[in-house]
Protein backbone atom coordinates (compact mmCIF):
# COMPACT_ATOMS: atom_id res chain seq x y z
CA UNK A 1 0.00 0.00 0.00
CA UNK A 2 2.80 2.44 0.77
CA UNK A 3 3.69 2.44 -3.31
CA UNK A 4 0.45 3.71 -3.82
CA UNK A 5 1.26 7.10 -1.39
CA UNK A 6 3.55 9.22 -3.92
CA UNK A 7 0.90 8.22 -6.78
CA UNK A 8 -2.13 9.82 -4.33
CA UNK A 9 0.25 12.83 -4.33
CA UNK A 10 0.86 13.47 -7.34
CA UNK A 11 -2.88 13.20 -8.52
CA UNK A 12 -3.94 15.51 -5.92
CA UNK A 13 -1.25 18.17 -7.20
CA UNK A 14 -2.54 17.39 -10.70
CA UNK A 15 -6.04 17.92 -9.84
CA UNK A 16 -5.32 20.80 -8.28
CA UNK A 17 -3.80 22.48 -10.83
CA UNK A 18 -6.17 21.33 -13.22
CA UNK A 19 -9.24 22.91 -11.56
CA UNK A 20 -6.88 26.43 -11.43
CA UNK A 21 -6.17 25.94 -14.76
CA UNK A 22 -9.98 25.07 -16.20
CA UNK A 23 -11.84 26.46 -13.45
CA UNK A 24 -10.36 29.98 -13.10
CA UNK A 25 -11.30 32.48 -15.90
CA UNK A 26 -8.81 33.50 -18.42
CA UNK A 27 -7.81 37.34 -18.40
CA UNK A 28 -7.35 38.91 -21.37
CA UNK A 29 -7.03 42.83 -23.01
CA UNK A 30 -9.56 43.99 -25.35
CA UNK A 31 -7.85 46.79 -27.35
CA UNK A 32 -9.82 50.16 -28.34
CA UNK A 33 -6.57 51.60 -30.94
CA UNK A 34 -7.73 54.89 -32.19
CA UNK A 35 -5.42 55.89 -35.09
CA UNK A 36 -3.96 59.77 -35.52
CA UNK A 37 -7.59 60.69 -37.40
CA UNK A 38 -9.67 59.39 -34.75
CA UNK A 39 -10.98 56.29 -36.47
CA UNK A 40 -10.89 53.30 -35.17
CA UNK A 41 -9.65 49.65 -35.73
CA UNK A 42 -10.87 47.12 -36.08
CA UNK A 43 -10.38 43.23 -36.65
CA UNK A 44 -12.75 40.26 -38.77
CA UNK A 45 -12.19 37.29 -37.05
CA UNK A 46 -11.30 34.04 -39.31
CA UNK A 47 -13.73 31.83 -36.37
CA UNK A 48 -17.10 33.34 -36.43
CA UNK A 49 -16.48 35.89 -39.59
CA UNK A 50 -17.36 38.48 -37.31
CA UNK A 51 -15.84 42.14 -36.26
CA UNK A 52 -14.35 42.61 -32.97
CA UNK A 53 -11.39 44.66 -31.23
CA UNK A 54 -8.59 43.29 -31.32
CA UNK A 55 -6.82 41.63 -27.77
CA UNK A 56 -6.33 38.62 -26.45
CA UNK A 57 -4.78 36.95 -23.67
CA UNK A 58 -2.56 37.64 -20.93
CA UNK A 59 0.84 35.45 -21.40
CA UNK A 60 2.42 33.77 -18.33
CA UNK A 61 4.78 36.29 -17.13
CA UNK A 62 3.32 39.19 -19.27
CA UNK A 63 2.26 42.54 -18.20
CA UNK A 64 -1.13 44.00 -19.13
CA UNK A 65 1.23 46.78 -21.35
CA UNK A 66 3.37 44.21 -23.16
CA UNK A 67 0.17 41.83 -24.10
CA UNK A 68 -1.19 45.46 -25.02
CA UNK A 69 1.51 45.71 -27.40
CA UNK A 70 2.14 42.32 -28.48
CA UNK A 71 -1.50 41.63 -29.31
CA UNK A 72 -1.94 44.98 -31.24
CA UNK A 73 1.12 43.72 -33.72
CA UNK A 74 0.19 40.73 -34.12
CA UNK A 75 -3.64 41.54 -35.14
CA UNK A 76 -3.20 44.86 -36.54
CA UNK A 77 0.61 45.55 -37.36
CA UNK A 78 0.26 48.60 -35.93
CA UNK A 79 2.43 50.45 -33.42
CA UNK A 80 1.56 51.63 -29.35
CA UNK A 81 2.18 55.11 -29.16
CA UNK A 82 0.41 55.19 -25.68
CA UNK A 83 -1.95 53.53 -23.48
CA UNK A 84 -5.30 55.50 -23.06
CA UNK A 85 -8.45 54.95 -20.41
CA UNK A 86 -9.42 52.34 -18.80
CA UNK A 87 -12.60 51.47 -20.49
CA UNK A 88 -13.92 48.70 -18.15
CA UNK A 89 -12.88 45.23 -16.40
CA UNK A 90 -15.42 42.90 -18.11
CA UNK A 91 -16.16 39.80 -16.59
CA UNK A 92 -19.48 38.12 -16.79
CA UNK A 93 -19.77 34.97 -18.16
CA UNK A 94 -21.40 34.67 -20.98
CA UNK A 95 -19.17 37.56 -22.25
CA UNK A 96 -17.44 35.15 -24.41
CA UNK A 97 -18.90 31.88 -25.97
CA UNK A 98 -15.55 30.02 -26.37
CA UNK A 99 -14.22 30.30 -22.42
CA UNK A 100 -15.19 32.28 -19.15
CA UNK A 101 -12.85 35.03 -19.51
CA UNK A 102 -12.18 38.73 -18.14
CA UNK A 103 -11.31 41.24 -20.50
CA UNK A 104 -9.41 44.86 -19.60
CA UNK A 105 -10.80 46.93 -22.50
CA UNK A 106 -8.40 49.99 -22.75
CA UNK A 107 -8.05 52.91 -25.47
CA UNK A 108 -4.59 53.20 -26.73
CA UNK A 109 -3.55 55.71 -29.39
CA UNK A 110 -1.53 53.60 -31.90
CA UNK A 111 0.02 54.40 -34.93
CA UNK A 112 1.67 52.82 -38.39
CA UNK A 113 0.26 50.92 -41.44
CA UNK A 114 -2.43 48.13 -40.99
CA UNK A 115 -0.71 44.69 -41.44
CA UNK A 116 -1.73 42.03 -39.02
CA UNK A 117 0.61 39.18 -38.60
CA UNK A 118 -1.85 36.70 -37.31
CA UNK A 119 -3.32 35.41 -40.76
CA UNK A 120 -4.59 32.34 -38.82
CA UNK A 121 -6.97 34.38 -36.45
CA UNK A 122 -7.36 37.93 -38.53
CA UNK A 123 -9.47 37.68 -41.89
CA UNK A 124 -9.27 41.56 -42.56
CA UNK A 125 -8.74 44.84 -40.88
CA UNK A 126 -10.52 48.06 -41.04
CA UNK A 127 -10.37 51.71 -39.61
CA UNK A 128 -13.92 53.30 -38.99
CA UNK A 129 -15.33 56.31 -37.96
CA UNK A 130 -17.09 55.93 -34.55
CA UNK A 131 -20.24 56.90 -36.34
CA UNK A 132 -20.08 54.07 -38.42
CA UNK A 133 -19.88 51.44 -35.77
CA UNK A 134 -23.07 52.01 -33.91
CA UNK A 135 -25.71 49.06 -34.62
CA UNK A 136 -22.93 46.93 -36.12
CA UNK A 137 -23.12 43.51 -34.79
CA UNK A 138 -19.49 42.45 -33.07
CA UNK A 139 -18.02 39.47 -31.27
CA UNK A 140 -18.24 38.53 -28.04
CA UNK A 141 -19.58 41.58 -25.90
CA UNK A 142 -17.17 44.05 -28.14
CA UNK A 143 -20.72 46.05 -28.91
CA UNK A 144 -21.31 46.27 -25.65
CA UNK A 145 -17.43 47.84 -25.13
CA UNK A 146 -17.56 49.99 -28.11
CA UNK A 147 -20.64 51.61 -26.70
CA UNK A 148 -19.26 52.04 -22.90
CA UNK A 149 -15.82 53.68 -24.92
CA UNK A 150 -17.86 55.93 -27.08
CA UNK A 151 -20.25 56.96 -24.07
CA UNK A 152 -17.07 57.73 -21.87
CA UNK A 153 -18.11 55.10 -19.02
CA UNK A 154 -15.39 53.08 -17.51
CA UNK A 155 -17.14 49.88 -16.31
CA UNK A 156 -16.64 47.22 -13.87
CA UNK A 157 -19.17 44.41 -15.22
Amino acid sequence: MSGFRPFAQIWRYVKTVMGVIFRHPLVGVTLIPVLPDGRLVLVKRRDNGLWSLPGGLIDWGDSLPSTISRELSEETGLTLVRIGRLVGVYSSFNRDPRVHSVAVAVEIEVSGTMAPTDNLEIAEIGAFASSSLLGMQLAHDHAEQLQDYLRGRTVVD
